[in-house]
């Protein structure tokens, strides 16, 4: 049996949950799995969480976005300055689309800034074919839309967001991030590249670093991309709930047995499991130290 199941969600900082709530579900995230407010224990924060899935998720758009809104002291700490993106720390949630374009254009009609207009390009080694876009959340947070046209056919119908692809972010050390995240499953390459994408380099304040991506994908679930810059960039991590993407958490059948798999890997838990009452279920979570000390957890979903 498998124990870790690719990314079950990204989280995302945000300073309005309920104009959140909004904005997600014109990209199809309409099912509030729980929306819960309380002291968040591990971070100690007061904040409002809300878990969406897409009723239109596929298999390469499998993943779930987590809404968080701090609610205590000054509110939503501000996303970490300098990023453009592929610095250390979470740079974006990517969703799998179905016509690109039209998911593009819909999200601009209603509100979202364009940071890249749909493009058609294809990913090194294997050749494989994509449609390409991005927008800015209300908070500025990056949306990559894709739509893996080489590698998976949607269902006929209309232009639509069918759920998490990857999460992107920014590592110190290729090698390092690699052997580490193939041990949590995730053996697959999709792609790997180490030219710089141009149409990002109106994101960067200067000259654009070189870039080092890889594509890495789990039996299931959501995919990985670290990224390493040359030159590294500043450092982006922030802090727990700030606005932008900001985590991401791999799913697990049981809590028990995944937290067993970890310390026999030799991974250090960054605080006891947590078990979360929210009303539909149980929220079950347990945050761990990836090499570049993000913010990482397994969560076991019982909502």
């Amino acid at each position: 049996m498998t124990t870790f199941r690719g990314v079950d969600h990204v989280g995302v900082g945000v300073a309005d949950l309920d104009a959140a709530l909004a904005f997600y579900a014109r990209v199809g995230f309409s099912d509030v799995l729980f929306d819960w407010r309380g002291r968040v224990p591990e971070h100690g924060r007061d904040a409002r969480v809300a878990m969406l899935a897409n009723p239109q998720s596929t298999p390469v758009g499998a993943g779930r976005i987590k809404l968080v809104q701090v609610l205590d002291g000054d509110g939503p700490p501000p996303a970490p300055a300098g990023g453009g993106w592929g610095e250390l720390g979470i740079c974006e949630i990517c969703l799998h689309a179905r016509g690109v374009e039209g998911v593009h254009r819909a999200l601009v009609a209603a509100g979202a800034e364009s940071l890249m207009e749909p493009l058609s390009a294809s990913t090194t080694p294997n050749d494989v074919a994509l449609d390409i876009a991005y927008v800015a959340d209300p908070w500025r947070g990056k949306l990559e839309l894709i739509e893996w046209t080489g590698l998976w056919h949607s269902l006929p119908g209309p232009a639509r967001a069918e759920g998490v692809n990857h999460v992107a972010f920014g590592v110190a050390d290729m090698s390092r991030t690699r052997a580490f995240y193939e041990r949590l499953g995730f053996t697959d390459v999709l792609f790997e590249s180490t030219d710089f994408f141009e149409p990002m380099a109106d994101w960067y304040p200067g000259d654009p670093p070189d870039q080092h991506m890889v594509m890495l994908m789990a039996a299931q679930g959501a995919a990985i991309e670290p990224v390493v810059l040359d030159p590294p960039g500043p450092d982006c991590r922030g802090e727990w709930g700030h606005i932008g993407p900001f985590e991401f958490a791999i799913g697990v059948g049981s809590l028990e047995a995944g937290v067993a798999e970890l310390e026999r890997l030799g991974v250090e838990l960054k605080g006891e499991p947590v078990t979360v009452d929210v009303g539909s279920g149980e929220w079950r979570y347990a945050y761990f130290r990836d090499p570049d000390d993000l913010y990482v957890s397994l969560v076991e979903a019982r909502y």
